[in-house]
């Protein structure tokens, strides 16, 4: 049985219609609903619902509660569960900088990285609207915490970018990389 550990910071792909103000926001996680989707044969997903924010109100001490979350499932140095891998789901406007934040957490104080496979995705569209890509980037990251060795990813529209050098395309409306494939 593989085990991975989801971690919820909220974003675009969680944010849900507020009827009472015509609004999309983040009010609480619907992670649960999306994983009902899902058919996961030998594979159990412990779910960490640290916050529901929109990643643009994101700041320092959210990131350092994304990392410490990292840590507490065993992502860096010494394994605290028997996670194989850690989904990280965020909003795409500061996924990077998130990404960038943990990569630099796995590797302070002269540590060799990540242990396992941490893969940080969301969806450029909400999950609840039409032609959503939150289900499919749900699904390829939790297949990609399978088949990547231990590093930082950003995982979306069929590709896996190992940080650093990760960025957003708004143009193309998806993730690309600055840095010479590696993985």
């Amino acid at each position: 049985m593989r085990h991975l550990t989801l971690i919820t910071t909220g974003g675009t792909i969680e944010k849900t219609y507020n009827e009472r103000t015509g609004t999309l926001e983040n009010r609480r996680s619907i992670v649960r609903r999306m994983l009902a989707r899902l058919r996961l044969e030998g594979t159990s997903i412990s779910t960490i619902e640290l916050m529901s924010k929109d990643s643009l109100l994101m700041d320092g001490d959210d990131r350092r509660r994304v990392i410490e979350s990292v840590r507490a499932a065993g992502g860096f140095h010494d394994p605290v569960t028997e996670a194989s891998g850690i989904v990280i789901l965020h909003g795409t406007d500061t996924l990077c900088m998130t990404g960038e934040s943990v990569l630099a957490a796995a590797s302070e104080r002269g540590g060799t990285g990540p242990r396992i496979p941490i893969v940080l995705t969301g969806a450029m569209r909400p999950y609840e609207m039409k032609h959503s890509d939150a289900v499919q980037n749900l699904t390829e990251a939790v297949f990609a915490t399978g088949v990547l060795l231990p590093g930082v990813y950003a995982v979306a529209h069929g590709r896996a970018l190992r940080f650093p050098g990760v960025t957003k395309d708004r143009d193309r409306g998806t993730f690309v990389t600055t840095q010479p494939s590696r993985l």
